[in-house]
């Protein structure tokens, strides 16, 4: 069980984007797609068959979730997460900090 996955607002706590929040879009590989976090500019070839235009266009690229926290919105900073079993046998992901069981 991963403990950030898709759908999770995270916290960027190192890095150029350091502080800023975002939702995780994709994960792969150790590494996670952040709406707005780790924007790189790309020059696109135009291909009128697919109807792309051509230009520099704004992508979002994978940042390692090592510099990623989920963000606690008791508490509104980034929090450890941890995985236990319930007693019906479910895993759960909580917070370290208040031991507060995550939704998803």
């Amino acid at each position: 069980m991963n403990k950030i996955k898709q759908g999770d607002t995270v916290v960027v706590i190192a890095g150029k984007d350091k502080d800023k929040q975002g939702t995780v879009t994709s994960i792969y590989n150790g590494k996670a797609v952040v709406e707005g976090i780790n924007i790189a500019k790309k020059h696109q070839r135009p291909n009128p068959n697919l109807g792309i235009a051509g230009g520099i266009v704004d992508i979002e690229k994978p940042i390692n979730i090592s510099n990623l926290m989920v963000l606690n919105p008791a508490t509104n900073k980034g929090d450890r997460i941890g995985i236990k079993k319930l007693e019906d046998g479910r895993k759960v992901r909580f917070f370290k900090s208040n031991g507060e069981v995550l939704e998803s």
